[in-house]
């Protein structure tokens, strides 16, 4: 089963999409399943992991929707509020869905740097692996070394960094995201999605060869087992098709054997999101 780990659907509307600005003009519309799903069989992918892109509960509600209306949206990682007295009620109820594998908050949009070391939140982490529920790392590169001491603190807890935590590809930034990246990748319990590169590359003048150097390293830290190839569609169109996206991962993995590649493409992403086991 090959799985696209990271996407979003979206009704679109200014006021809730306030990030959307005028240079990604393409994303003003609504995407939905039927969007999607040409581009993965062009691609011969048989799912989609959906995750949020706004903070509500009624997003949550609404993805959960889709994924029981359409069979290819294997999981969705909804919101729910962390920091709130009621967050084990928001967990109690969407858990009884089967499709509900996971969490994620923005912390990158926080304005508090240091967002992950308040108690209310790491109070609502620590109650996600009684769910068996992932959580969605959505970093920068500075935010690497508490992203560490948040894992490490929850070792039962299973963790995926989005989009390689956002290096400066643009401007060909290594440091100090090389090192943080590796340290955090030190810790089993910690998963990466080679998703969301496009956007942090020169979205007019990128080429293959841009990445090889992110890819390297993530290869090098988290593995084959702990890898998983992701489009972030339909943000990644601003800067490509969805096909031309997926083809710089998929085209790196070309040095690696079929078991490799089967893994990164879907069976790591099964095992992360769909078997609702812990470490």
């Amino acid at each position: 089963m090959f799985i696209d780990a990271h996407q979003h659907f979206w009704k679109y509307n200014p006021g809730e999409y306030s990030w959307i600005n005028d240079q990604m003009n393409v994303l003003k519309r609504d995407f939905l399943p039927d969007d999607l799903l040409p581009e993965l069989k062009q691609l011969n992918f048989d799912g989609s992991i959906a995750v949020q892109a706004r903070q509500s509960l009624e997003e949550t509600y609404w993805l959960l929707k889709l994924a029981d209306e359409y069979d290819f949206v294997k999981g969705v990682v909804g919101w729910v509020n962390l920091c709130s007295l009621y967050v084990q009620k928001q967990l109690d109820e969407f858990s009884q869905n089967p499709k509900f594998v996971g969490v994620r908050h923005v912390i990158h949009d926080e304005p508090d740097d240091r967002f992950m070391t308040r108690e209310d939140f790491r109070y609502g982490i620590g109650l996600l692996s009684k769910y068996k529920l992932t959580y969605d790392l959505l970093l920068f590169p500075k935010h690497l070394p508490l992203a560490a001491e948040l894992a490490a603190s929850f070792p039962h807890q299973k963790f995926v960094v989005d989009h390689i935590a956002k290096p400066g590809i643009k401007d060909r930034i290594h440091s100090p995201w090389n090192k943080d990246i590796r340290k955090l990748a030190k810790l089993p319990n910690v998963y990466c999605k080679l998703s969301g590169m496009v956007t942090e590359a020169d979205w007019i003048k990128w080429k293959p060869g841009d990445f090889r150097y992110y890819l390297d390293i993530v290869f090098d830290c988290f593995g084959e087992d702990r890898l998983m190839i992701g489009s972030d569609w339909p943000v990644c169109i601003v800067a490509r098709n969805y096909g031309e996206v997926m083809s710089i991962v998929i085209d790196y993995l070309s040095q690696f054997n079929a078991t490799i590649q089967i893994k990164v493409l879907g069976e790591n992403c099964r095992n992360f999101y769909l078997t609702r086991n812990t470490h």
